[in-house]
């Protein structure tokens, strides 16, 4: 029976909102990936695509654009061309649009970026929103995350019930989803006492970098900005490759370094990456998801081997603990924005 949580903004902490939503994630999204509304859209999306092999291109901002990132990698797993591009940047660039299957992604449907970028949509536009009533829900059709539009600053319920929207299209397209349902439907517990010693190793931390390749590098984005959000210190994120080209000069001790290991190819070049950490002073947090032996000097966090959307999906939940913990060390309101603003709304 789907979990029912009542509350107020008003009587909660901006801390209690986040923790809130995150009981509510592996529910909302289990119920989207089957949810039979999201299933016609995912079918039309999928005719579009294989109809022509027809380009996809994703706009998002924020954690929106990251979830984007994550399902970018796994398109083109498949054989699709796929893009992640800010709508940001999508209005005042000239991204080539005819003939591509358009997905417009905004949790509140309501982003001025999504609004402004609606008047030149063309005929093959979506939407993933968690907001049905959205002017992004009215304007074209869209694939609608179960449970309504999240009340905590930091995206994860969101985050995770929009990568699960694009495991509807994924399923749509023939790609069954079997690990991210069973993931879905029994979440494995955080290991807690590895997580509590990633937490020590990152505790004097002033700056983390977090990389990633693969499907895993749209996670090591959003960890970075959620960081940034939470523990409003400086948090870059850095593909695997990228990370080696120039930043290793960051290396220092009192630098905070989170790995997150992708199976297939890129795992095996984690390893000299950690070398490097290490030989540099940094002890670095590996999230390892990817089924390979274990790398000596890291701080592992491991999971069952797991590829795609399930892979980026099992990590969130350790990651988001991890960040929360984290950022509750430097910030006496976690969660509370002081600058920032964000369309949430009441489910």
């Amino acid at each position: 029976m789907p979990m029912t949580i009542e509350f107020s903004p008003t009587q909660q902490s901006a801390l209690d909102l986040i923790q809130l939503e995150r009981a509510l994630q592996h529910q909302d999204s289990l119920l989207s990936l089957s949810h039979e509304k999201n299933l016609v859209v995912a079918k039309q999306i999928a005719g579009l695509l294989l109809e022509k092999k027809r380009p996809i291109l994703m706009f998002g901002m924020g954690a929106s654009h990251y979830a984007n990132r994550v399902a970018e990698s796994v398109y083109r797993s498949h054989g699709f061309q796929a893009f992640a591009v800010p709508l940001s940047e999508a209005l005042y660039s000239a991204i080539p649009e005819s003939d591509c299957v358009q997905l417009i992604v905004s949790q509140s449907g309501e982003s001025g970026e999504a609004i402004r970028y609606l008047e030149r949509a063309g005929s093959n536009a979506f939407g993933l929103t968690m907001n049905s009533q959205s002017t992004l829900a009215r304007a074209v059709p869209s694939l609608i995350g179960v449970g309504g539009v999240e009340r905590g600053f930091a995206a994860t319920r969101s985050l995770m019930v929009t990568l699960v929207l694009h495991g509807c299209i994924l399923e749509a397209l023939g790609f069954e989803q079997t690990a991210l349902r069973d993931l879905l439907a029994s979440p494995k517990p955080i290991d807690h006492s590895s997580l509590q010693l990633a937490l020590e190793t990152l505790s004097a931390a002033k700056q983390l970098v977090f990389s990633g390749r693969a499907e895993l590098q749209g996670i090591a984005e959003v960890s970075a900005l959620h960081t940034a959000e939470l523990a409003r210190i400086p948090s870059l994120a850095l593909e695997g490759g990228q990370f080696r080209h120039g930043p290793l000069e960051l290396l220092e001790p009192g630098l905070g370094v989170v790995l997150l290991r992708a199976g297939g190819e890129s795992a095996e070049l984690t390893e000299s990456l950690v070398k490097t950490c290490l030989a540099a002073g940094v002890k670095p947090i590996l999230i390892d998801p990817s089924g390979s032996p274990e790398i000596a000097g890291a701080v592992q966090l491991r999971f069952p081997a797991l590829q795609g959307l399930a892979a980026a999906v099992a990590v969130l939940p350790t990651l988001q603990e991890l960040l929360l913990k984290f950022a509750a060390k430097r910030v006496e309101f976690v969660g509370q924005p002081r600058r920032s603003s964000k369309i949430t709304g009441e489910r």
